[in-house]
């Protein structure tokens, strides 16, 4: 961990004279730019299709895996329509598909004489694909979030003073298709001091606020990963948490595991996109709102106040004398004419509706279905999930549940499949018993999973506690010194 005294403290002059006679470099602790620093992955403007597995032969190496990709890029096209409308969709040659796949991820490759066996992730263009596919190219996002990703291993936190897997991890995410819009830092420049373990630990918002101001976020997200080996070159546990705010809030903590040190960046990329998931949930439950606290107002002066007391006393007379003056003009038409506008003026009231949309052409469905309720001025879908639920923002006037009624008996509905009961079967009483015996076996050991599983809970929590009063300690003990 940078020690930020040590960079500001005076070096002696004598000391300086014995390392300028003897030739030895001073090095600052912010150089070393080999050792930090890794540029995230870049796909705002690509929707990604992954893990497509591909086993193809040739008459020579690159040929095997020319024809891979291409068969890639077929799968990929494949899937992405099943995951937007459903089916099969139409085929699309290779001079088309060529045109919209901006890139092929190779996750994993085994290359032969003249064979080629990978695992592969497509990478579209989302303009060009968007419009094949129908759907809009704008989509619901969060406020940008700076992401701070904490690593402790061997008891010390660790976040850009260092190249840590957890760092990499959150570097080769692709977060195209995410809904929430992650800042990540590279970790150079000033990163590793700006954003460092102890400044998590910071709960003064004046600083914080400067710190996203320069990163252009609105607020942090702080992922935390420890790793516990049980023994050289064996096993490596993971705890994960994933954090939010500059209070540090916790929303949920897992465990994985690897079986040795190789499979660590498969355990964080894992671990990387469940956390997303979490992230994700919580933005729909709105708990990823930008702090207020970090909206920092200055106080006007007192000179400040009077002018602005007096522009507006000054705005409110030169409006009463306009008014006044047209009265006078057109005599009472100017008041019914006001009246009339405020009698239809709407009342500016929102309500937000759920609905279930399956495909993209249910969506355009929904939406004209609700505007044609009477009271409704306007509609706009704010989250949209193909496959899902999602959500209508609806300005109206008027009744809000008789207009939700309404429009809840307009929305189109998934259809509705029978499912019959299936005869009863006779079995013996032997049968009975057995099949109860198993029941009860079943009961016992789902019984006995969850309380393991709560005591792991409840252990990462106490040893996560403890680390960071030890983290606020320490801090606190540095600033006394």
């Amino acid at each position: 961990m940078i020690n930020h005294k040590a960079l500001f403290r005076p070096v002696p002059v004598a000391l300086m004279l014995i390392l300028g006679m003897t030739g030895a470099a001073v090095v600052a602790q912010i150089e070393g730019k080999s050792e930090r620093g890794v540029v995230p992955a870049d796909n705002q403007s690509s929707l990604e299709v992954g893990g497509i597995l591909v086993d193809v032969y040739g008459k020579s190496a690159d040929q095997a895996r020319f024809a891979g990709w291409r068969e890639a890029q077929r799968k990929g096209w494949r899937q992405l329509w099943q995951k937007t409308h459903g089916g099969n969709g139409p085929a699309l040659g290779d001079a088309m598909l060529d045109s919209i796949v901006s890139g092929i991820i190779i996750e994993d490759e085994q290359i032969g004489p003249n064979r080629y066996v990978a695992r592969l992730g497509v990478a579209f263009d989302r303009v060009r694909v968007s419009q094949i596919l129908g759907i809009g190219g704008s989509y619901a996002r969060s406020a940008p979030m700076l992401v701070v990703p904490v690593q402790w291993t061997g008891g010390a936190a660790q976040t850009f003073e260092i190249r840590t897997e957890w760092q990499k991890a959150w570097a080769r995410f692709r977060a195209g298709q995410s809904p929430i819009d992650y800042v990540r830092p590279s970790g150079t420049g000033a990163d590793p001091l700006l954003l460092n373990a102890s400044q998590i630990g910071r709960r003064g918002r004046t600083w914080w606020r400067a710190l996203l101001d320069q990163y252009g976020a609105a607020d942090v997200l702080v992922p935390h990963a420890r790793l516990e080996r049980l023994f050289p070159g064996g096993p490596v546990i993971g705890w994960f948490s994933a954090r939010y705010g500059p209070d540090n809030k916790i929303l949920q903590t897992f465990q994985l595991r690897a079986e040795s040190s190789a499979g660590i960046p498969a355990m964080m990329d894992e671990a990387v996109k469940r956390i997303d998931g979490i992230y994700g949930d919580a933005l729909a439950a709105g708990k990823l709102a930008p702090d207020p606290s970090l909206i920092i107002e200055q106080p006007l002066t007192e000179e400040e106040r009077e002018a602005a007391e007096k522009a507006a006393e000054e705005a409110r007379l030169a409006a009463e004398k306009s008014a006044q003056a047209q009265r006078e003009v057109n005599g009472t038409r100017a008041v019914v004419d006001r009246e009339r506008t405020d009698a239809v003026r709407p009342t500016g009231s929102v309500m937000y509706i759920p609905y279930d949309s399956p495909d993209s052409a249910s969506v355009s469905a929904a939406e004209i279905a609700a505007r044609g309720v009477a009271g409704v001025r306007a509609v706009e879908t704010t989250s949209m999930a193909i496959g899902g639920q999602s959500m209508m923002k609806v300005t109206y006037e008027g009744d809000p549940d008789a207009i939700r009624s309404a429009i809840s008996g307009r929305l189109p509905r998934r259809p509705v499949v029978e499912v019959r009961k299936p005869e009863p079967v006779q079995i013996s009483e032997e049968e009975q018993k057995r099949l109860e015996k198993e029941r009860k076996k079943k009961e016992k050991d789902a019984k006995r999973e969850e309380e393991r599983r709560r005591k792991d809970q409840r252990k990462l929590e106490k040893e996560l506690e403890k680390e960071l009063e030890r983290e606020r300690k320490r801090a606190e003990r540095e600033l006394r010194e």
